[in-house]
């Protein structure tokens, strides 16, 4: 089966059709689209609070009607089925209102977040061939300069933060529940963004299920989740799967361009969340800061930590700092996900849980593509109710990374064990391939957190005529002594790496850079580390070289 948008990009499902109706069967995928069942939930829970922002609570009535007006609003400027909407809107109660009116068109939504500039807006939505845009009047100069850009873009809506009047002659689409609705765009170290389509059931039913099981609550009522990312981004998709499968609060507290920790702790006591959803980075810098006076973290039952991987210093930190076990999320845009509850600094943080079969099953498989027994290690592929349709735009991707009726390749490294748990041992996007040989990225900067002398590190590969690639350490320091032979000192003779694992190159950085997500944005930081080793000034492996971060 194969969707086609009006501007003629095909959405082919890379899933077995048998499989997607046996889901549905089965009562693992819901068969209805997200308007719809949205709409039950207005319906059921009307009075209970939806959405807090900074201009204050939204109940599900409220936001039915905020959601119902702009869809008609939509409609009448020519959105409808078949449509792709570029979004670019704040992380406000805007965000979930247009994904759901855009689904209750039966159009295909694409959010972007505050980060994404000209570069970005342009591969993402060109790629798609967006024919509709909408956002507000700070982006409105941003998005009408693409325009002569983007040829297939016929709508720009901008939304002046008044709600939208309901009309009375609008009706919702009827939908296809396989049908996409919302294109995930990964945050990953990719030199371009991949674009991730999601068809209504896999949000609602397997998407829908990880949710439900990582907001758990202790009375098993509705949870109250603080959202600290982007919902524009792949993690912060939670937020609608939120509201539509599990009838949650979700608190989308005020952002600036720089992730405030202060503010974020005031926002726990001031909303008393049941959950707080962020990334490592989030959690670390939360945990580094000392209880305000008042301070009150009582409300949290778990936290939870996605889109990075979890290190044992930010597991054991986390832990002790908010008094509630850590959800450690292991997943990604193109449909793998597993997660594990932790109450233990001492952790094996690679151990990543065991597979729900109602989210997505995994499979290891050896060099040659076929399935290895339990406990051999190798390349993990997942399939199951979450599997996205398809990569928009790039079916060389698809045929390269779907196999055998919709499998997702994902590159990582991983076992599972003869219990049924799954253990990540390395993820390929985070190697640095040094004359054939594969160093883990992710090992080194676990060991720098104990380096007295930093304050963040991220590990990324630069090009080298030589060997092809070697490791850099792009570096936020304490203070003003931080060399690269302190550092491989450290790693060496403190830490016992191996020889040939320790990093070659060194970049300081004023602070580091962060995508829309919250995590380090890898692709900036390779840019700036291969920016740095072309320079005169990196002219040898023990020098490190001054950039802004």
């Amino acid at each position: 089966m194969t969707w086609v948008s009006v501007a003629g990009v095909e959405f082919p499902d890379r899933v077995d059709r048998g499989l997607r109706e046996r889901w549905v069967a089965e009562g693992r995928c819901p068969g209805r689209g997200l308007y719809e069942l949205f709409a039950e939930r207005v319906a059921a829970d009307g009075e209970r609070v939806a959405v807090v922002d900074g201009g204050g609570e939204l109940s599900y009535a409220e936001l039915g009607r905020l959601v119902r007006g702009l869809a008609a609003g939509l409609a009448s400027r020519g959105v409808g089925p078949g449509s792709v909407v570029g979004v670019k809107v704040p992380a406000d109660r805007w965000a979930p209102a247009v994904d759901l009116a855009v689904a209750a068109l039966g159009a295909v939504v694409l959010p972007c977040t505050p980060g994404h500039g000209r570069r970005d807006l342009l591969a993402v939505w060109g790629v798609a061939r967006v024919d509709a845009v909408v956002t507000v009047p700070e982006w409105k100069g941003l998005v009408d300069g693409l325009r002569p850009e983007l040829p297939d873009l016929r709508e720009v809506v901008v939304l002046d933060g008044a709600p939208w009047p309901e009309r009375a002659e609008w009706v919702p689409a009827a939908v296809d529940a396989e049908a996409p609705a919302r294109i995930l765009v990964s945050s990953g170290s990719e030199a371009v963004p991949k674009l991730i389509a999601y068809s209504h059931n896999a949000l609602a039913g397997g998407r829908g299920r990880y949710v439900e099981r990582v907001l758990e609550t202790a009375d098993g009522g509705p949870a109250r989740v603080l959202l600290l990312v982007s919902p524009a981004t792949a993690y912060g998709s939670l937020a609608v799967v939120a509201l539509v499968r599990c009838g949650a609060t979700v608190v989308l507290p005020p952002t600036g361009e720089r992730f405030d920790p202060v503010g974020a702790l005031a926002a726990v006591g001031r909303w008393r969340p049941t959950h707080l959803a962020a990334v490592p980075t989030m959690l670390r810098r939360m945990a580094e800061r000392p209880p305000s006076p008042g301070e009150d973290l009582s409300s949290l039952q778990a936290v939870v930590s996605s889109s990075a991987v979890l290190s044992p210093a930010v597991l054991a930190a986390a832990l002790r700092r908010f008094g509630c076990p850590v959800v450690n999320v292991y997943g990604a845009s193109d449909g793998l996900n597993c997660h594990v509850r932790w109450t233990d600094p001492d952790g094996d943080v690679l151990r990543v849980g065991r597979p729900d079969p109602r989210v997505a099953e995994f499979r290891v498989c050896g060099p040659d593509g076929r399935p290895v027994p339990a406990g051999v290690p190798g390349e993990l592929q997942a399939l199951g109710p979450m599997s996205p349709l398809c990569h928009v735009g790039e079916p060389e991707l698809d045929a390269r990374l779907r196999v055998d009726g919709g499998w997702v390749r994902s590159g990582d490294r991983g076992v599972l064990e003869a219990d049924g748990s799954l253990r990540v041992l390395a993820r390929t996007r985070q190697l640095v391939n040094r004359g054939g040989v594969s160093i883990s990225t992710a090992e080194v900067e676990r060991l720098l957190e104990g380096h007295p002398e930093v304050a963040e590190a991220v590990c990324v590969p630069v090009p080298d005529p030589d060997l092809g690639e070697r490791m850099c350490v792009c570096a936020v320091p304490h203070g003003g002594g931080l060399t690269l032979a302190g550092l491989t000192f450290f790693l060496a003779e403190s830490c016992g790496l191996e020889r040939y694992k320790l990093p070659e190159r060194l970049v300081l950085l004023e602070r580091m850079p962060l995508g829309g997500s919250g995590k380090p944005d890898r692709r900036v930081v390779a840019e700036l580390a291969a920016a740095a080793a072309r320079s005169n000034e990196a002219v040898g492996a023990g020098e490190a070289v001054g950039a802004a971060g």
